[in-house]
């Protein structure tokens, strides 16, 4: 095993908390039904995974899942049941970063999109004052962005390359058995965060 000299951090359930229940409760309660069969964290119904690569745009977005929507829903509401997802960045994650930023290059890698992006960076802007998570990272790799997404292998090696990175001195960190193993499969280390889990317990 090499050395690590590069590390990819996962968003979601790395460096902020989400629920995926939240939003489809309250997707349900604008009358969508079994929302969780359209999207979760194994799996993606293209309407989904078309908003999480730049495949369309947040209007597209809600024009689409107003089809599923109770006749009354109002924008307002389906952002509001969107970002419930969205729970508390971990403060001590993010102190992590900053004690790992001196030892390794550091990277990020998200599954997201531009509705979600807004709505993470207001908090943490409200809990650090930084605008966005740049500042932690040599480079914030967004799939709605880079038309790309997690678990494909040709996402990773794409980063790879962008990046400058060789995959066997690279570390991908996910909470998600799948991303990490389509990281493993070009080369890759990996390691899959557990829910028990949090960045200082890996004493990198």
């Amino acid at each position: 095993m090499k050395a690590i000299k590069n590390i990819i951090f996962d968003l979601g359930g790395v460096l902020i908390d989400i629920d995926y229940n939240k939003t489809a409760s309250a997707f349900n309660m604008l009358g969508v039904e079994q929302f969780d069969k359209l999207y979760s964290q194994a799996n993606a119904d293209h309407l989904f995974e078309a908003l999480e690569t730049g495949e369309i745009s947040e209007e597209e977005f809600y024009q689409s899942i107003y089809k599923h929507c109770s006749p009354q829903s109002t924008r307002e509401q389906m952002e509001e049941a969107w970002n419930a997802i969205l729970l508390d960045f971990r403060v001590d994650s993010l102190a992590e970063l900053e004690r790992l930023k001196p030892k390794y290059n550091l990277f990020l890698l998200s599954n997201t999109n531009s509705i979600h992006l807004t709505a993470f960076n207001q908090k943490l802007l409200q809990l650090t004052g930084k605008p966005s998570l740049d500042d932690y990272f040599i480079k914030s790799y967004y799939s709605h962005l880079i038309n790309k997404r997690k678990p494909y292998p040709q996402t990773y090696e794409w980063v790879l390359k962008d990046g400058n990175m060789v995959a066997g001195e690279t570390l991908f960190i996910d909470d998600s058995i799948n991303n990490i193993k389509g990281a493993a499969e070009v080369g890759i280390q990996t390691h899959l965060l557990l829910p028990s889990e949090t960045l200082a317990d890996l004493h990198l």
